[in-house]
This record gives structure tokens, C-alpha cells and sequence, in this order.
């Protein structure tokens, strides 16, 4: 089994590269991955040296450089995780997110179906998504299933809500054997510090102030990242072909909640009073067309294929800050931006 893993060196690829490889003995992984500033080949040291693994750098909206890539190399399935993910970087600039989620996306499905030229047995399409195509929900009113209606509030959304439509579209049109998933906020170890939770353990880390949106009254639900990538595999592996999968973590938390839930363990771990990290809560002006609360059901995919998240929230926060703590020369990397070096550095004469 040959995958192609397109931002495999990002927060939830790298942990899906991981995954497939120490539960597929049989299976050899092509990381294709631009190394935009959420991707880091440090995130991945500890396989770049297995022999079934391959790294390749390279732009998913390169439509030449894509269609050369299947020309050359066998692969038998995709699963596509490259994608433009911070709504914030949305709101100021969405044609890069037009460009990398619905172009880049498009790029790969149109090679695919090309290059596999209809001969699709023992091959897949597997498209990552989130649940925020599916808009807001009021808080108390159920929850986001796989028949809810598209509603997409941002241009991070809409992006990937277009993407989502142009994979149904390929299946519909072309047959392409095709799967998708939209999850819910993932979290865990080697994630990006622009978002929430690593966000706020390296400021409560170094006393600066914690910036949380309005009045911290959004709900999010939290999936632990190592849950979701055994989820991808039971989805790519035994998933119905034109079949959508919510995945949920069946942990819905306010931010405010989340903060002080965060803020205790760190006074914990850190040796401080309690409430002393609390201090640092500042509230500021609300995002633009933030949606209120995302829940995602993911029974579909527990009846279905046996899937179940195996952790609670507190303990994966637990295990998470545990992980930063430990790894604050990764963490120290990635915001001063040192990481970006080391591509050339292990990369560059090959």
C-alpha cells in the first residue's frame, strides 16, 4: 500500500504519518508538504529515516508539479490533510485559502482520477475536513450529523466546505472511490501555537497575557489528535465509498472553562498559587462572524465501523501540558522560528 499524505508534516498529518506506519508494516508513506509555517519536519524525526517513509516538498496548487508527481510514482490512496486551517489568517487574507482548499484540493482529485484512468480497485480518496462547514449552533439545540446542512460563516469554512462539495462532485461525476471526514478541534502534542491550547500554555508558561475572544461563552468540542488518527484509519480502510464520518470527542467545553481548566494545571505543573495563571485572562473584542458552538455526533461512525474516542478532555489536557513541558526546545523552535532551517539542514543535499 502506497499512500500519498498531503501536509504530512503539519499538527494532525504528523501524527497520522506516525500512526499509519507503526500499525502498517506493509504500507509506504510519500509526505507531500509545502513547509508553510505550520509545517515542520521536526515533528516527524522520529520516522525520516524509516525506509518506507519519503518526504517531498511541494505546493498542492502547483497543478504541473502534481499531475508529474502521480505520473511518476504509484500511488494507491490520498489522504489529504494540506489545507489553510486558522480562521484568523482567513478573515485577512481568503484567496490563499481559496488557492490551497478548493484549488489545491482539485489538483489532486483531477490527477487522481486521470492517472488511476478508472482502474480504482484497492484505491481511495480520502478527503479531511471540519466541522465548521456545518455554521453555528445555539447552545442546548443537538448536534452536527452528517445530514446537517452546510452553513459556512467564515472564509476558512467556505473554503472547505467548497472543497468538500468538489470531492462529492468527483464520486457523482467520475466515480472516483472517495471518502470524507469532519472532525471536530483536535489538540495534543505538536501543535502549532497559534491555536488555543498551545497558544495559552507557552503565554502561561512565560507570564504573558491569555487574549480570549469576547466573553469565552463559545463552545468548542475537543478531539484528542492520536483518537482522530485512528479514526482516519478505519475510515480509509473500512469506510463506505461515497460516505461522510463525523469525528467527536464527545467533549464540549466553553473557552472560558477550557482556559481555567488550562490554567489550574499549569499552576499546577509550574509550582504556582492556585488562580495565579488566571490573572493572566484577558478579554478582547470578539472575531468577526464567530460562530457560538460547534458539537459533532459521531455515532454514525462508532455503529458503523466501532470507532470511539479513548480519552476524556481532562486527561488529554493533562497528557497535553505534560508534553509541552517536556518539550520546550520544540516549542521555543517553532516560535522563533528556527524550525524553517531545518529542512535545509537534514533535507538540502539530497
Amino acid at each position: 500500500m502506497h499512500l500519498l499524505i498531503t501536509g504530512g508534516a503539519g499538527f494532525i498529518g504528523s501524527h497520522v504519518v506516525r500512526h499509519f506506519l507503526s500499525a502498517h508494516p506493509d504500507c509506504r508513506i510519500t509526505n507531500l508538504d509545502s513547509l508553510t509555517y505550520a509545517g515542520n519536519l521536526a515533528n516527524l524525526r522520529d520516522v525520516e529515516d524509516n525506509p518506507r517513509y519519503t518526504f517531498l516538498k511541494g505546493d498542492i496548487t502547483d497543478r504541473g508539479f502534481i499531475d508529474r508527481l502521480f505520473g511518476q510514482t504509484d500511488i494507491e490512496g490520498v489522504i489529504h490533510l494540506a489545507a489553510e486551517s486558522h480562521v484568523d489568517r482567513s478573515i485577512a487574507d481568503p484567496t490563499a485559502f481559496v488557492m490551497t482548499n478548493v484549488i489545491g484540493t482539485v489538483n489532486l482529485l483531477d490527477a487522481a482520477r486521470r492517472h488511476w484512468n478508472g482502474r480504482y480497485e484497492g484505491r481511495r480518496f480520502y478527503h479531511i475536513s471540519t466541522d465548521e462547514v456545518y455554521g453555528s449552533l445555539e447552545k442546548g439545540t443537538g448536534m452536527f450529523t452528517e445530514t446537517t446542512p452546510y452553513d459556512p460563516h467564515s472564509p476558512y469554512s467556505a473554503s472547505k466546505a467548497s472543497s468538500d462539495h468538489f470531492v462529492r462532485a468527483y464520486h457523482d461525476t467520475y466515480g472516483l472511490p472517495v471518502v470524507i471526514s469532519n472532525c471536530s478541534n483536535n489538540y495534543g502534542p505538536f501543535q502549532f501555537p497559534e491555536k488555543l491550547i498551545p497558544l495559552f500554555i507557552n503565554n502561561i508558561r512565560n507570564s504573558k497575557p491569555l487574549p480570549l475572544y469576547g466573553k469565552g461563552e463559545n463552545v468548542r468540542d475537543w478531539l484528542w489528535v492520536e483518537d482522530h488518527a485512528r479514526a482516519i484509519d478505519v475510515i480509509y480502510h473500512r469506510g463506505r465509498d461515497g460516505a461522510t464520518y463525523n469525528i467527536g470527542g464527545h467533549n464540549e467545553w466553553s473557552n472560558i472553562d477550557l482556559v481555567r481548566q488550562l490554567c489550574h494545571i499549569m499552576d499546577e505543573k509550574l509550582g504556582r498559587r492556585a488562580g495565579e495563571s488566571e490573572k493572566l485572562l484577558t478579554f478582547v473584542t470578539d472575531r468577526a462572524g464567530h460562530d457560538l458552538r460547534y458539537a459533532i455526533d459521531s455515532s454514525l461512525l462508532q455503529r458503523e465501523l466501532g470507532w470511539v474516542p479513548s480519552l476524556s478532555f481532562e486527561e488529554g489536557l493533562q497528557k497535553t501540558v505534560e508534553w509541552y513541558l517536556a518539550n520546550e526546545e520544540w516549542l521555543g523552535g517553532v516560535t522563533s522560528g528556527a524550525y524553517q532551517h531545518y529542512y535545509e539542514a537534514h533535507y538540502g543535499g539530497r
